[in-house]
């Protein structure tokens, strides 16, 4: 691998891993709001409502949607811009790199999900929550690898980020399939409209980032009234901001929207959605709370659904000739990547707003418990198996 991949992963782990510190704090914070005389006034604000108004025609939604349809469309641009880069110009565009952790990515969305159904299959409301374990936090995940240092080869690190770029595209479509309301054809055709438009501006090299996001934003807004969730908008505006413009090789508005972007997702948008979502009440919590089938069924995904999935997939792909394992991984190192990968926390919570929180299932206290239980205890095992199997480099004299 070749130094200016060295330098991309070096740059992303930097600003992964203080993201992830930030997210820590913002979730920590509201947690103590949620917990203490002043939980009245937390709820207060995430429930204050705003509206936009422009020729009669108005907007008007509670602050904790704003942040979870508008800000996290923002969050879901920046990871389409990633996964476009990735598979144009990135560690995904060679077939044999791809194997592996899309092998991976796979078994960490099946199992989850099948340990999950297995809980809660009598129990028809709860079973709305089956998508929520399948998510990895990559922020969380690659912070956490970046405790560890030089320590961990960099081949692990690819893996994980290439992993985590397939578990984005699963949730994706987890997303536009299972979590869509009732369809407004209107708003559809008009969000097809501005595709076409998107379509037609990439087609003809329009270099101006600011089209690009002025259709999207358009999309986004009949995406909104549709009943197709409004931040798959960002995702469909990614595909086609271009790589690169004709004639101007070294212009790429695809790449400077993502630098842009990154430390906007990274310190402003994720730490406000985790904010807004963390914020539960641990009043009375007791064994009950702990054992009920969504919370249970959420905790166990991630910290037990996860490992197996990813570990076992992987394992039957290089046992069969599918996929080959790196030089510098060893099972041991790959099983602790696995466990980091139950660190659902950020797209888990996102997921879980739309299983309970839009539709009239009232189960996000068990959803919010469990994923907070599975995110820590992975995160914890991973980190010290992980730093097992990664020993630390002797110092030369």
């Amino acid at each position: 691998m070749g130094n200016s991949l060295a330098y991309t992963l070096r740059s992303l782990f930097s600003k992964q891993s203080i993201g992830g510190t930030v997210l820590v704090i913002a979730s920590i914070i509201a947690l103590l709001l949620a917990n203490s005389p002043y939980q009245q006034f937390y709820s207060y604000l995430i429930d204050t409502q705003l509206a936009v108004s422009l020729n009669g025609a108005s907007l008007s939604k509670p602050l904790l949607l704003w942040v979870n349809d508008g800000l996290m469309a923002l969050f879901f641009l920046l990871v389409g811009l990633e996964l476009k880069r990735e598979f144009l110009v990135g560690e995904l565009k060679e077939f044999e790199h791809v194997m592996l952790p899309g092998l991976g990515a796979l078994g960490g969305m099946v199992v989850p999900a099948l340990i999950y159904f297995a809980l809660n299959h009598d129990n028809a409301s709860g079973l709305q929550g089956w998508a929520i374990p399948v998510a990895t936090d990559i922020a969380f995940a690659l912070g956490v690898l970046s405790l560890l240092g030089d320590r961990v080869p960099l081949a692990l690190k690819v893996f994980l980020a290439s992993l985590a770029i397939f578990d984005d595209i699963g949730a994706v479509i987890i997303i536009a399939v299972f979590y869509t309301s009732d369809i407004s054809l209107v708003a559809l055709a008009i969000s097809g409209c501005c595709i076409a438009a998107l379509f037609a501006c990439n087609r003809f090299g329009v270099p101006y980032r600011r089209v690009y996001l002025i259709i999207g934003l358009v999309m986004w807004v009949a995406l909104l009234k549709s009943g197709v969730h409004a931040t798959l908008a960002g995702v469909l505006l990614a595909m086609f901001v271009p790589i690169a413009v004709p004639g101007k090789e070294k212009r790429s508005p695809l790449r400077n929207l993502e630098h842009d972007l990154m430390p906007i997702v990274t310190f402003v948008i994720l730490p406000i959605f985790a904010f807004c979502n963390a914020g539960v009440s641990l009043a009375g919590v007791g064994i009950a709370q702990l054992t009920h089938p969504v919370t249970l069924g959420i905790a166990l995904g991630l910290a037990l659904g996860k490992p197996i999935g990813v570990f076992a997939f992987c394992w039957v792909g290089v046992r069969f000739g599918f996929a080959k394992l790196p030089e510098s991984i060893d099972w041991g190192k790959l099983f602790g990547v696995a466990l980091l990968c139950g660190i659902g926390f950020t797209m888990s919570l996102f997921i879980g707003s739309l299983a309970f929180g839009e539709t009239g299932v009232n189960q996000v206290f068990d959803e919010r418990l469990g994923i907070m239980l599975g995110s820590f205890v992975s995160g914890v095992i991973g980190f010290f198996v992980i730093r097992r199997y990664c020993p630390a480099k002797k110092q030369a004299r």
